[in-house]
């Protein structure tokens, strides 16, 4: 799809609840100066819970090419679409909507290979603990059970931890323990007025079995480190910001919707203005 050409200039957008932290606006404005893509737009769109599938049916026809999906959506926005990749539906959620000529929406997950390309090491016959049991977490288990990874999941409702787990075929746990890989799906460090200590708590860690870990990955991300990695790194254990996983998904989103290849490093680096 690279070599072909870019579809008429049209309108993208992230869609959230809240929405106002994203920074895939920049992002996306970054790529579009690089390849000198006119006539492009991205936004912000606000849109609560009860308003999401009328929010969603009106963004084809003003005119938007897709739309990015974050908290709480990922899961009613593959509900919602007329079209699903088979990842997605694997997933059982999508981060990315295609609004088709046809007036027809189309589903795809790019959270589950955005992750594998930010950890950037084979991860086959690895560890992994996954931290959370809503869309996120769904790809981040889908993603590395599928690149040949063990899979547990743990999340503060147990009952949702199993859910997850029974539905993807991987593990559920009660707590988190030592594994090669640690990742957080969860948004707990996305608030800068939370201490170490509370994010810790809120996750069932501690530092002994943080210090376990051979990486550390934390979607989460702020205008600084996060708490988890901030205390990640203090032990020693390497790290992977949130931001690069976010650069790494909306390039794939960006390639979907544009037919071009992303400028992912421009991309990232837009990331870090916050």
């Amino acid at each position: 799809m690279s070599g072909s050409a870019p579809p008429a200039p049209g309108r993208l957008g992230v869609l959230g609840w809240p929405v106002s932290h994203s920074r895939s606006p920049q992002m996306h404005r970054a790529a579009f100066a690089k390849l000198g893509l006119r006539g492009w737009s991205y936004q912000r769109l606000p849109a609560p819970p009860a308003l999401f599938a009328e929010i969603v049916r009106a963004l084809g026809p003003a005119g938007f090419v897709g739309a990015n999906v974050t908290l709480p959506h990922k899961a009613a926005a593959l509900a919602l679409a007329d079209s699903a990749s088979a990842a997605a539906r694997q997933i059982g959620a999508a981060n990315t909507l295609s609004f088709l000529p046809d007036g027809t929406i189309a589903a795809e997950n790019t959270d589950a290979p955005g992750l594998l390309a930010a950890i950037a090491c084979d991860v086959n016959g690895a560890s992994a603990v996954v931290l959370g049991a809503g869309g996120t977490a769904r790809a981040a288990a889908w993603a590395l059970r599928e690149a040949g990874a063990t899979v547990a999941v743990w999340n503060r409702n147990g009952d949702r931890a199993r859910a997850l787990a029974a539905e993807l075929e991987v593990a559920a746990i009660e707590s988190p323990r030592a594994a090669d890989l640690l990742v957080n799906a969860t948004t707990v460090g996305m608030d800068e007025r939370n201490s170490l200590d509370e994010v810790l708590s809120t996750l069932a860690l501690d530092s002994d079995v943080l210090g376990r870990y051979e990486q550390v990955v934390d979607f989460a991300y702020a205008r600084s480190p996060t708490p988890l990695l901030t205390a990640a790194r203090q032990l020693g254990v390497p790290t992977i910001d949130g931001l690069d996983i976010l650069a790494a998904q909306g390039g794939l989103s960006f390639e979907l919707w544009t037919g071009q290849p992303a400028p992912f490093e421009a991309m990232r680096r837009a990331a870090d203005v916050g």
